[in-house]
């Protein structure tokens, strides 16, 4: 696309290039080398993690080659200019901190010099027409997400302009000044770009310090959450729903594109995060922890040919089915929804460490010039109970936050064996405050009593089942469905670690979505009395 030679083989699918491309027939040529920049961010982050010099070298590596080909001709021929500039600006940005590329900004003002001719003046709404003569596929480019990213490149020291450029494309007056204001204004939208547009408004209060942003997003999250489906998917067929409207029972037999799985799981992780560091409401968490453990954590991994994971489908008879489209966008969030295993489950503060997803994992941290360790294990959410071991190179005194979700009454703390007497109400963060010394162990209870969440209001005998975060998934079985009453779902024991049943004859299997392969499976049932 910059006219110089491409050697090596062509990845193929939606990153090839076709200047034949016709959206309406063809699939390979969609999004050019669209996930190029998501790829370095994973592994800019993958190398922090895990202080991988393999990953550094390769991202390195992958920057000084693309450095030869940053041309305008990439962004005058592509479809979508905003939305590669804007994962080539975050693997850029995350290049430059996580990775230590010391060539990263410079190749970042190169770039936006490139992509700046051909950017709008200001956001665009999807589906409006801003480059005249082209066809309607050129309607789809995502210029309302570009502020996050700018924004923080502009807070990590790329320069003024990026922090110009971040409010430049806040896209306010046909969205985010009518979110701030209570307008429910999300019906028809792209679901993804513009639940994942919603970081640029948090970004907008954590830099301008915007009120109105703020509140943009915290309204935005309570109408997304009220059309959500009870895995804490949302958007079937990529399209946000009216309020109180019946679109997610339609989408229940009209679709099996229920929810754009890796990339809706990553902007409903960020969204969540930043919401969670501003507010620490608990809430944000247990949105969090719901759309882990019954979407992205099912996603089957991605083929060495490109194929990837991409939509969860809560159909009536419903498979895990991998997308047609080969690299699409989905198999480049997948791999940052993997690294950031970590920074979704903990959250730092000068007052100590807030426990956000109970996860296997451990997290290092300095307390007072000591060093800190917590280790979780344990099986849940397959189990009610989380273990935790602190590590402390001398005696501290900090807070432990521990999320306690909305569902978890009876939760109970019990430190070094000896039951926590401070309160763990259901909703919030409980806060655990003492001298801790290496060693100590905590004990989290969290009750997994079963209940029933309906589709909708209109439609409240079509339930899905729940024990704790996760959705129960009934597997096949239509004949035995018919006749089950709120009790008998009620009453549904656990057999296995992964498996679930009703007491009935014969009985229903029930399984978490993550221990989902092969089998035809549903969301819901419809329950008598």
């Amino acid at each position: 696309m910059a006219g110089q030679p491409a050697p090596g083989e062509d990845l193929g699918g939606w990153y090839d290039y076709d200047p034949d491309f016709d959206w309406r027939r063809d699939d390979a040529g969609f999004a050019p080398g669209a996930t190029f920049g998501q790829w370095v961010s994973a592994l800019c982050r993958y190398h922090a993690i895990t202080g991988s010099q393999a990953a550094r070298e390769r991202v390195l590596r992958l920057n000084r080659l693309y450095g030869a080909t940053i041309s305008a001709g990439f962004y005058e021929k592509n479809r979508f200019p905003a939305y590669c500039y804007d994962k080539l600006l975050l693997g850029l940005i995350d290049s430059q901190q996580l990775a230590a590329d010391r060539t990263a900004f410079t190749l970042l003002d190169h770039t936006t010099r490139a992509a700046l001719p051909h950017l709008p003046r200001a956001a665009v709404e999807r589906e409006h027409e801003w480059r005249p003569g082209k066809d309607q596929s050129y309607r789809w480019d995502e210029s309302y997400t570009l502020p996050e990213n700018l924004f923080i490149a502009w807070r990590r020291g790329a320069g003024p302009s990026y922090r110009e450029l971040a409010v430049r494309f806040l896209d306010d007056a046909a969205w985010f000044d009518r979110l701030a204001r209570g307008e429910n204004v999300l019906a028809g939208r792209h679901a993804y770009s513009y639940v994942n547009s919603l970081s640029s408004a948090m970004q907008a209060y954590l830099t301008l310090g915007s009120g109105k942003h703020l509140r943009a997003a915290r309204n935005a999250f309570d109408m997304l959450a009220a059309q959500s489906y009870p895995t804490g998917g949302w958007g079937p067929d990529e399209k946000l729903a009216a309020p109180e409207g019946a679109d997610l029972f339609a989408s229940l037999a009209g679709t099996h594109n229920s929810f754009e799985t890796p990339c809706g799981a990553y902007a409903h992780f960020k969204l969540t995060r930043y919401l969670l560091r501003v507010t620490r409401d608990a809430r944000y968490g247990d949105s969090m922890e719901r759309v882990m453990f019954n979407t992205v954590l099912g996603a089957r991994p991605m083929h060495p040919d490109g194929r990837a994971f991409y939509y969860a489908d809560y159909n009536a008879a419903a498979h895990k089915v991998y997308s047609s489209h080969r690299f699409p966008c989905c198999s480049g969030t997948l791999p940052q929804v993997a690294t950031d295993y970590g920074i979704n489950a903990y959250l730092r503060e000068p007052r100590g460490l807030y426990v956000n997803l109970y996860l296997p994992s451990s997290v290092r941290w300095l307390q007072g010039g000591a060093r800190c360790t917590l280790t979780q294990t344990g099986e849940y959410p397959f189990t009610d109970y989380v273990s935790m071991r602190l590590g402390a190179q001398r005696p501290r005194e900090f807070t432990l936050y521990l999320r306690i979700p909305a569902w978890a009454v009876g939760a109970h703390i019990d430190v070094n064996g000896a039951r926590w007497t401070s309160s763990a109400e259901p909703g919030r963060f409980a806060a655990l405050t003492r001298m801790w010394h290496d060693g100590d162990r905590i004990e989290l209870a969290l009750p997994r009593t079963l209940r029933l969440e309906a589709v909708d209001r209109r439609h409240p005998d079509t339930v899905a089942l729940l024990a704790g975060p996760l959705v129960l998934f009934p597997i096949s079985g239509g004949a035995e469905r018919a006749s089950l009453r709120r009790s008998d779902l009620l009453a549904v024991r656990q057999v296995q670690p992964h498996r679930w049943e009703t007491r009935t004859a014969p009985p229903l299997v029930f399984l978490p979505y993550a221990a989902i392969d092969e089998e035809e499976y549903s969301t819901f049932l419809t329950v008598s009395a």
